[in-house]
């Protein structure tokens, strides 16, 4: 098994493994493990039970095999969708990839020293950047990642990677304003992304029943309104969003939707959702100005558009 504990300590090296094997990987696992479908829908009203685990983490599941462990606090966007979704991610190795329209990346330790005038020079206009975890891991680079993005131009802003298992939604929103995920309107600056997907250290839903998820992040969704003003944007995977939330219409309204599906298609959106801000559309980008394996994002409108989400206008 590959390890993240390997000297290379690099998100590129850990992507590294080749197609066939990870592509036999997924096919023996979509084989083996069947997908249980998710508790009852919310339209029939009372209590829901916890969805059940469609990929179980452990000694059985090749997909660790190929790509290795990852220690708490070193999640990166994707990570839990990569594990749980391994069959439905197979598009991260599509190419060519889509690069028109207004373009953006998003990093975090892993990506490690990163150049962002060359990034800006590439064409990438924004970038959103780990800054904490659960309510005590924060990224190692994002006191670097941060300034200097905002530096060169590049339109920037902070996440937050969900741990809904280990405190309240609220709890984690005040741990993310506190340490990177405030926001200011200085022209370059994104409402902060609470990164909700598939955990990648135990069940996909984190043992919670879709209505208690929909609790926790209704909780952050609030507290963090409160303490920034804006609304955070939701990222998520359509089969994470609908399996554990059971397509829950009720951020719609409120958060942007920035959807990972790795495809050259348009993404397919979660349940409750009719639109998407961003769209991350591969995790295997290439951009100059990072080493190796970066994701890459779309965002659904013009620079004008993108420029009115970082100050909150109309």
């Amino acid at each position: 098994m590959l390890s993240r504990r390997s000297s290379a300590r690099s998100r590129a090296r850990w992507r590294s493994a080749t197609l066939a094997g990870v592509l036999t990987a997924l096919f023996a696992l979509l084989l083996a493990t069947p997908h249980t479908a998710a508790a009852s829908s919310p339209a029939a009203g009372g209590a829901q039970e916890a969805a059940a685990d469609p990929t179980p983490l452990g000694d059985a599941n090749p997909v660790l095999d190929e790509i290795g462990d990852i220690e708490e606090g070193e999640a990166f966007m994707g990570a839990g969708t990569l594990i749980h979704e391994g069959p439905d991610a197979e598009g991260q190795f599509i190419a060519p990839f889509d690069t028109s329209g207004v373009q953006g990346i998003d990093v975090s330790h892993w990506q490690g020293s990163i150049n962002w005038s060359s990034v800006r020079s590439f064409g990438i206009q924004f970038a959103w950047m780990k800054a904490t975890e659960g309510t005590s891991f924060r990224d190692s680079s994002f006191n670097t990642n941060y300034p200097a993005a905002h530096g060169a131009g590049v339109i920037r802003g902070a996440y937050h990677f969900a741990r809904p298992n280990v405190s309240s939604g609220a709890v984690q929103a005040n741990y993310f304003a506190s340490n990177g995920g405030a926001w200011s309107r200085d022209n370059l600056t994104l409402p902060g992304v609470l990164d909700i997907e598939a955990n990648p250290y135990g069940a996909s839903c984190y043992g919670l029943s879709q209505t208690a998820m929909r609790n926790w992040i209704t909780d952050f969704y609030n507290t963090y309104k409160a303490r920034t003003t804006r609304d955070v944007v939701i990222y998520t995977s359509p089969g994470w969003w609908n399996s554990c939330t059971g397509s829950w219409n009720g951020m719609a309204s409120r958060s942007p939707l920035w959807v990972a599906h790795w495809t050259t298609g348009s993404p397919t959106l979660p349940g409750g959702f009719g639109v998407w801000t961003a769209w991350q559309y591969t995790s295997t980008g290439s951009v100059s100005g990072v080493s190796g394996n970066v994701d890459r994002n779309k965002f659904n409108g013009s620079r004008d558009r993108l420029l009115a989400l970082a100050n909150n206008t109309p």
